[in-house]
């Protein structure tokens, strides 16, 4: 786990503000017993998660596919190859969702903005040297051309909610 004390805060906040704006339907669904905590939820989504991550083309047709996705501090972060459709979708129309599940234990579901940390001749986040250390941590060291073959994207959630059964 990664987060401090106000990713933690800000997380269970959106967690509850999204489940309180949800409709009744997904309130049956999604209760106090069938979700977690914040710090829960993070103890959990550690190393790499398999998202589902979906994104629109620009006749606004949607479109799915799988990324690695890592949670840290509280937000998604995955990344694709520069010449992924994917990857061109979100530098023009950077609204994004995103689902990870684990069988019928678990599942995540997130609507928000994609944020570009790595741009190609471009200012990088703040923070993306320490995310690429991380990267490089877990993929290996030479396991891209970090520079010129992967761009990296943070999902800055507006909408988040947790379904869990035995987790």
């Amino acid at each position: 786990m990664r987060e401090t004390p106000e990713d933690l805060k800000e997380l269970q906040a959106l967690l509850d503000a999204s489940l309180a704006r949800s409709t009744s339907h997904l309130r049956s669904i999604i209760t106090a017993e069938s979700t977690l905590t914040a710090e829960r939820l993070t103890g959990i989504l550690t190393g790499m998660c398999t998202l589902a991550l979906s994104t629109v083309t620009a006749k606004g047709e949607p479109r799915i596919s799988g990324v690695d996705g890592h949670f840290l501090r509280g937000k998604w972060h995955f990344g694709t190859a520069r010449t992924a459709a994917k990857a061109r979708h979100l530098s023009a129309r950077p609204a994004v969702s995103a689902a990870h599940m684990r069988g019928e234990e678990l599942g995540v579901f997130t609507h928000g903005t994609a944020e570009v940390l790595n741009p190609e001749g471009g200012e990088q986040s703040a923070d993306w040297p320490e995310l690429l250390a991380y990267l490089k941590d877990f993929y290996g060291e030479d396991g891209f051309d970090w520079e010129k073959d992967v761009v990296y994207f943070r999902l800055h959630p507006h909408w988040m909610t947790v379904y869990a059964t035995q987790v």
